[in-house]
């Protein structure tokens, strides 16, 4: 019984790739059709992109990151000035609700980019590497 050897791909690009939306293995094509919705195979080379599973990475990864940014934001603010409970309600909640809406394609992007690389539920599994 002889082992298919999968070829390896670079992570780096392929992340790199899908955080500027674009296909991980050609570089070139939408990753998506809408704002979130992955599309079916990239327009350009025809690499299948749906088999993705990024679920509710995307959104733990950008909520984490605009959390400590706020706090570490806030944290500051409050030691260098004394502000007011109303400044941070009408400046960190809209900030707290663009920045993970503004974030999310390029961090779901990434993370398809990732499993395409790494050859996860089922990329890979085709001929065309």
């Amino acid at each position: 019984m002889g082992s298919k050897t999968l070829p390896e791909r670079s992570v780096g690009q392929a992340m790199w790739r899908g955080t500027l939306c674009r296909c991980p293995h050609c570089g070139k094509g939408h990753m998506f059709r809408a704002y979130l919705k992955v599309a079916e195979e990239c327009d350009v080379c025809g690499e299948p992109l749906n088999l993705h599973r990024a679920d509710d990475f995307p959104p733990y990864i950008a909520i984490m990151i605009v959390g400590h940014l706020l706090v570490g934001l806030m944290l500051h603010l409050d030691m260098v000035w004394h502000v007011g409970p109303l400044t941070y309600l009408y400046t960190m909640v809209p900030l707290g609700v663009i920045l993970p809406i503004l974030m999310l394609p390029s961090i779901k992007g990434a993370i398809v980019g990732l499993q395409w690389a790494n050859h996860m539920y089922g990329f890979g599994t085709g001929q065309r590497d």
